[in-house]
């Protein structure tokens, strides 16, 4: 079995461009290959162990306005790397996020809705973990709000400045020497650039950045050894991933937009405060969220983004995780109807496949005889590359276009015939491959199709036992009206009764009219197979808060 570890010295800095570290097991052994790209372009491997667990701190949102898109592109795609890390290569993971509940934007919205900077904080706070749970990603171990750690945060500060890494002005803030690291800074580019305006007069380089900002008029603000004041803006990441895992993190997540300047920065305020060569493993950069046609990244700043409450309402969570893992987690991806209307068909070809499978296990569909040899094999060749192509820095499409090849492979055997007296059946291998497919999309955060078996014996299940019913009734009068009656000699087909031809028109009609309704049924020859669409759950869901507002 192949384990992923993540707790020595992964690679070294000063060799690195940006994000370019990708992690790939080696086949057969518990080590993991690190493929290195340096500033030559040339490409290193090397071979790392350690335990099976793993410290993973993200940058959680800044909670001033609902989530879009964009955040949840980049917190759905790091779902998708943990479930991969915990439930395929059995790493322990704990996960920490910090949420940004004191910062000039929180502030300035206060001002406008004219109530505290912390309501505004709360409920944006709220929102967005709503969101998250609305999106099926998984809550981390821990959240950790800014304002709880002012203490830490100046205690963490005082160090780096004990250290002599940091400097106080006669204003009261608190700056990063940049001069001290020496080469040090730079490793995430754009190393010459200014990076704050405000207080540059008081800096001893144009690169310094903020550790600790000067309390300015109606702003919260804290006591602190350089007067009242709040934090920056990176010193509250390196406190609490400190704080939580101390001196060693493996891996830090967050958008490509992050890496410079706030990861460039945290990076070297922790190695400051820790005075170590090396404070993290790993730094995972998610690829933007583009509108398609558009070179802009989806941000609230550019007016160009979509909630994601009113994203789902017309997409489903399935929808959006299906395509986000039909791209790289590193690379960039284009928001469209095109690409949502791609990843609707992949989820609509497995629920095909499933039901089909379902069918045919059960007996209800009739098929020519099956080439199980070639299914089994081609079963365990997608088990073998799915579990290559996670192990090569989490290539999840490369992982879903075998799991769309098994699917399609396996659509063309369920191809149904009129009557297929005596063939030889082979329901097992559509057992297991329809397990398989189930578990490794439930294991990607897709589970509709674990759902829809559990719905049955939820509340929502009155829904499928009527359908049931209904199909069941339909069967029947269809095979009563398929009936032929017997012809006279030299006649070479029996006729249909002419006065039972409405009842067959009548099931046709109701076949179709229930199709836009979300209920999709399948005429099987004699029998009839049916599955629910995620309109049909729209529709129960709407039924259900309109009862809710009617009884209040």
């Amino acid at each position: 079995m192949y384990i992923l570890l993540f707790t020595q010295k992964f690679y070294h800095w000063k060799n690195l461009k940006q994000h370019t570290a990708c992690a790939k097991l080696a086949p057969n052994s518990r080590a993991l290959l690190i493929s290195e790209v340096t500033e030559c372009g040339e490409t290193q491997s090397r071979h790392f162990y350690g335990e099976p667990k793993d410290s993973t701190y993200s940058c959680g949102p800044t909670v001033y306005d609902h989530a879009h898109l964009g955040h949840a592109c980049s917190y759905v795609r790091f779902d998708v790397l943990q479930r991969i890390l915990s439930r395929v290569f059995g790493i322990t993971v704990i996960h920490a996020m910090v949420i940004t509940d004191i910062d000039d934007k929180i502030i300035q919205r206060g001002w406008q809705e004219n109530v505290s900077p912390t309501i505004i904080a709360r409920m944006y706070e709220e929102e967005f973990k709503k969101d998250m749970i609305s999106l099926k990603v998984i809550p981390p171990t821990v959240y950790i709000r800014v304002t709880e750690n002012v203490p830490q945060i100046v205690a963490f500060v005082q160090r780096i400045i004990e250290n002599g890494n940091a400097y106080a002005t006669k204003e009261g803030d608190v700056y990063f020497d940049i001069q001290s690291i020496g080469d040090r800074y730079g490793k995430f580019g754009a190393a010459g650039e200014s990076q704050e305006v405000a207080g540059s007069a008081s800096k001893k380089d144009v690169r310094d950045f903020a550790l600790w900002k000067r309390s300015k008029p109606q702003e919260p603000h804290w006591e602190s050894p350089w007067g009242p004041g709040r934090p920056g803006w990176h010193i509250e990441c390196s406190t609490i991933a400190s704080s939580v895992f101390g001196r060693q993190l493996d891996i830090h997540s967050g958008g490509i937009d992050l890496a410079f300047p706030h990861h460039e920065n945290e990076v070297a305020q922790s190695e400051a405060y820790h005075q170590c060569d090396q404070w993290a493993n790993y730094f995972l950069h998610s690829g933007h969220l583009h509108l398609k046609g558009s070179a802009e990244k989806m941000s609230k700043s550019l007016k160009n983004y979509i909630t994601i409450k009113d994203f789902l309402q017309s997409h489903s969570a399935d929808e959006f995780r299906m395509f986000c893992l039909l791209t790289k987690y590193r690379s960039a991806i284009d928001y469209s109807d095109s690409s949502m209307s791609e990843a609707r068909v992949s989820l609509a070809s497995v629920s095909t496949f499933c039901n089909d499978a379902q069918a045919y296990i059960k007996g209800q569909l009739q098929c020519l005889p099956v080439q199980d040899v070639f299914l089994w094999e081609r079963l365990a060749q997608t088990k073998a590359s799915v579990m290559t192509a996670l192990a090569d820095d989490f290539d999840t499409p490369r992982a879903m276009n075998a799991i769309m090849d098994l699917v399609y492979q396996g659509n063309c055997q369920l191809q149904p015939v009129s009557t297929a007296a005596g063939a030889t059946r082979s329901p097992q291998v559509f057992g297991a491959m329809m397990g398989y497919i189930r578990d490794i999309l439930d294991m990607f955060g897709i589970d509709e199709f674990h759902n829809k078996e559990a719905a049955a014996m939820s509340n929502s299940g009155s829904l499928q036992a009527v359908v049931e019913q209904l199909t069941q009734f339909r069967s029947e009068v269809r095979a009563f009206a398929l009936t032929r009656q017997s012809t006279a000699p030299g006649k070479s087909q029996e006729a249909l009764y002419p006065d039972r031809i409405p009842l067959l028109k009548a099931s046709d009609d109701l076949r179709k009219n229930l199709a836009p309704l979300g209920v999709l049924i399948k005429d099987r020859g004699a029998t009839s197979t049916w599955e629910l669409t995620q309109r049909a759950s729209e529709i129960t869901d709407g039924m259900k808060r309109t009862n809710t507002e009617s009884s209040l």
